[in-house]
């Protein structure tokens, strides 16, 4: 299961788009959204994310 960035919770830190091995985070518009077919469930983005604003869908 891909991952997901809550708009809500999200402080557009940045941190996890650079941890991302796969390059599927990226900034649309104010927030950071994570493309699903390439997201490979490695979960490094749940690691750096200092708001806890990720998770699996």
């Amino acid at each position: 299961m891909a991952y997901v960035i809550s708009k809500d919770e999200c402080i557009q830190c940045g941190a996890c788009e650079s941890e991302c091995p796969e390059g599927a985070i990226s900034l649309e518009g104010e927030f950071y959204v994570i493309d699903e077919s390439k997201c490979k469930d490695c979960a490094n983005c749940v690691d750096v994310c200092p708001t806890s604003s990720i998770s699996q869908k």
